[in-house]
């Protein structure tokens, strides 16, 4: 393992050393659009154009998701053991922070942020969140509901089946895991669409959860436009749940979308960025330094709590 550079020419060099991945990680590899298209990514550093990433739609989507499927289908990951489940999960978790700063780079690269910030925040924070659920998945129990002497009902924790997740730009690798580990966890498969402005990441999260033991198809990266890869993603018969987190507006189509298809479930975290109240007795340095404070570090929890990621079917045998 190469030394961590300790200047910022150091780090410069690093990162343009990096191979650069921007192609679709569907169904355990790595593919163009299936219409060749790409799309520019421009440095949010400095202008320039560095990485050239698949311009997917709606045909990859299908792809995707018929990937997804036949590997929800199978069984492979969703009848598995759940001590494997775990064992996987927390090597995935592993090889992020083994990769650490590869992603950082990415990271840094695609979002703009400083490199101290994505190796402190960003990446730890996206293993420790991996690493979380992936502690659940020998602590979760299905349960008997009280009921009279002659009755028995039982409420069994069932996965849902395809998940859709949409993240966005800013916290790229920390919102993923939010989206990723309870999704996984239950026993569904994942198709991740990262906003376009910052796919980097994310397209190696797809390799990494391979590597850890994730089954081809059950973790699907499909990186693209919102009006292109995130709309059919959402409006897809075949899809069971879209996670979004985003603006209140696309949030609302997100349910117009849901309802327009197959009445999905939709999770969804949506508004602005880290509001503050002033009162006018309030210290305006130390308000305006928590609210710069505010605006580069979110320390918030998980938006998508694991028990939306099952169905929950009640089954009554009367004796």
């Amino acid at each position: 393992m190469l030394d961590r550079p300790s200047t910022r020419e150091g780090w410069i060099a690093r990162a343009a050393a990096l191979k650069l991945e921007g192609r679709a990680f569907i169904g355990g590899a790595y593919v163009s659009a299936l219409d060749g298209a790409t799309f520019a990514k421009i440095s949010p550093i400095d202008g320039r154009v560095f990485a050239h990433i698949a311009d997917c739609g709606a045909a990859d989507i299908d792809r995707a998701v018929k990937s997804a499927r036949a590997a929800f289908e199978s069984g492979i990951w969703r009848d598995a053991d759940p001590l494997h489940k775990k064992t996987v999960l927390l090597r995935f978790a592993e090889l992020i922070r083994e990769n650490a700063e590869e992603i950082a780079l990415l990271e840094t690269l695609d979002v703009g942020k400083v490199i101290g910030n994505s190796l402190t925040v960003d990446v730890p924070f996206c293993a420790d969140c991996i690493q979380y659920y992936a502690e659940f998945a020998d602590k979760l129990f299905d349960e008997v509901a009280p009921l009279g002497a002659r009755d028995v009902a039982m409420v069994r924790k069932e996965p849902l089946g395809v998940v859709g997740a949409i993240v966005p730009w800013n916290y790229p690798l920390i919102i993923a895991a939010w989206k990723l580990g309870p999704a996984l966890i239950a026993g569904n498969s994942v198709i991740l669409k990262p906003a376009e402005q910052s796919p980097l990441g994310s397209l190696v999260l797809g390799r990494l959860a391979k590597e850890a033991g994730l089954p081809d198809g059950v973790l699907n990266v499909v990186p693209g436009l919102g009006e292109k890869v995130g709309k059919p993603l959402a409006l897809h018969a075949d899809v069971d749940m879209i996670a979004f987190t985003g603006s209140t507006e696309v949030g609302k189509l997100m349910m117009v979308y849901a309802g327009q298809s197959n009445m999905k479930r939709v999770a969804l975290e949506c508004g602005g960025k880290s509001p503050h109240v002033v009162m006018p007795d309030a210290d305006l340095d130390a308000a305006a330094e928590a609210i710069a404070w505010a605006y580069t570090i979110t320390r918030g929890k998980p938006v998508t709590p694991a028990r939306a990621c099952w169905r929950t079917p009640r089954s009554v045998q009367r004796s």
